[in-house]
């Protein structure tokens, strides 16, 4: 009979270690021990980080045949497969996460099928215009950015070695988004209120992008759990404020108008004030009951459906090599 005491004081001595590792700026290996939670938390954010790329494709690939010139159909086809690219290597890392629970990559496409996995809020959104690809490409990306940067130096060493490559082309996105912003700016007058009603449109989903400023606020510690465990550094609300630092004046050089009339930056406690969205869309959009959720899950449910056969070819091949 394996005695108990013993098991939790040897799991305690590794818990001890492990915590000493990332305290001290070491990484974690997949095949290193790990707590439970450490284990789960990280899957669930990098399954739904690397879903999300997958997903937040969708709303740019819908403008590639739309796009005004050749120049910008290339530029979006190369971000797509570029976002394309950040999925397939952010769930190969969460693969090696779930090995040893017998989990694999097909386990979280059915969990984003089934509604068990949620993406990006901003994902479920709908461009309508052209203004609206260069807003997510200059805004949304931007704030992607910001998030993705805030785990750089994330205690999984797999994660971080991944964001370094994932950051660095996020930063040509932005770019990219950034280019379409200013073109149209610098356009007419209908132009220019493209980019404000498209601003209008996707204040709100940017705001949510960081998630809710406390984990009461949707009754979850996660956000707790990843700072705990050095995975991130900063609150949902830190990079907000940051978010706010780097582009409100940016939109503002633009002449265009954010729609809060109450934002404002308090100089006494250096911190913007703005009025907050709606947390409650926030939990409606994100389970899957936003704009466009249902239209995006049925495209990836059908490319999922319809390619099935590379799959168990794959599958097959290395069935008969492993004999």
């Amino acid at each position: 009979m394996v005695d108990a005491t013993y098991d939790n004081q040897v799991d305690q001595q590794k818990y001890e270690q492990f915590m000493e590792k990332i305290e001290a700026g070491g990484k974690i290996e997949a095949d290193d021990w790990m707590p439970d939670d450490y284990r789960n938390a990280l899957i669930k954010l990098i399954s739904m980080h690397g879903i999300s790329e997958i997903m937040g494709a969708l709303p740019e690939k819908e403008w590639t045949p739309k796009a005004p010139s050749l120049h910008r159909k290339l530029g979006i086809m190369a971000k797509v497969q570029d976002e394309m690219g950040h999925g397939q290597l952010l769930l190969r890392v969460a693969e090696d996460l779930m090995a040893p629970l017998g989990k694999n990559r097909e386990d979280i496409m059915e969990d984003l099928l089934s509604g068990r996995l949620k993406f990006h809020n901003v994902f479920h959104m709908e461009t309508k215009t052209w203004a609206d690809a260069g807003i997510v490409g200059w805004l949304v990306d931007g704030a992607a950015i910001i998030t993705q940067t805030n785990m750089l130096d994330s205690s999984y060493g797999p994660y971080a070695r991944a964001l370094k490559r994932i950051c660095a082309e996020e930063v040509f996105h932005a770019q990219h988004g950034e280019a379409i912003i200013m073109a149209l700016a610098e356009g007419t007058d209908q132009q220019k209120e493209l980019i404000q009603e498209a601003l209008n449109r996707w204040w709100p989903a940017l705001l949510m992008f960081f998630g809710p400023a406390s984990a009461n606020t949707t009754g979850s510690s996660k956000q707790d759990t990843t700072i705990k465990y050095k995975i991130r550094k900063n609150t949902n609300e830190e990079l907000r404020q940051h978010f706010f630092t780097k582009y409100v004046p940016r939109i503002l050089s633009l002449g265009l108008t954010i729609p809060d009339e109450t934002i404002r930056y308090d100089e006494e406690n250096e911190t913007w004030i703005y009025q907050q969205p709606d947390w409650n869309e926030f939990k409606q959009i994100i389970s899957n009951n936003g704009p466009r959720s249902k239209e995006r899950l049925q495209l990836r449910r059908i490319s999922h459906e319809n390619n099935a056969w590379v799959r168990e070819a794959l599958g097959a091949r290395r069935n008969i090599s492993a004999v």
